[in-house]
């Protein structure tokens, strides 16, 4: 097994996560990102402002209307919300955000990056928790040491 980057560590320490981007549709990134942490024993809010219920789970419209600290999110959004979501999670108190990518762009936007780091907040550009929360899968797996060749994904 691949030794996990400590930025992939740290940010896998948290125990409340926000998923920003789940969608409706269960085919989405942001879902499967959702159902992993959830089964990986962590406590997971989905948010979309456009869905009251996802993966059968309430969801909500924004990071303000979470109850509760937030440890970490995971940004799943496209790239022009990205900036939206790094200032609800400077306005939440929160410390760690991933911007997730696996080909393209993702949903990493450089202003939205720079805020955060403006902010203090750690950022992970790019890759999926996927690609580290065990077990991985193959497909993840294969994604993780092709785009960690390129420097796309931490480690």
């Amino acid at each position: 097994m691949a030794k996990m980057p400590s930025s992939v560590a740290e940010f896998l320490a948290g125990q409340r996560f926000v998923v920003a981007g789940v969608s409706r549709s269960p085919a989405q990134a942001a879902n499967a990102i959702y159902r992993k942490l959830r089964s990986s024993g962590f406590e997971v809010f989905p948010v979309n402002q456009n869905a009251n219920e996802v993966e059968s789970a309430r969801c909500y419209p924004d990071l303000g209307s979470i109850p509760g600290p937030i440890d970490r999110v995971v940004v799943a959004t496209h790239p022009r919300n990205a900036l939206d979501i790094a200032r609800q999670c400077i306005e939440r108190g929160v410390r760690q955000v991933w911007f997730h990518r696996s080909f393209g762009t993702g949903s990493v936007s450089v202003e939205a990056v720079a805020e955060c780091k403006a902010r203090g907040i750690q950022c992970i550009e790019g890759g999926c928790p996927l690609m580290y929360c065990e077990p991985v899968d193959v497909g993840h797996r294969c994604f993780r040491w092709w785009l960690r060749l390129g420097g796309r994904v931490p480690g």
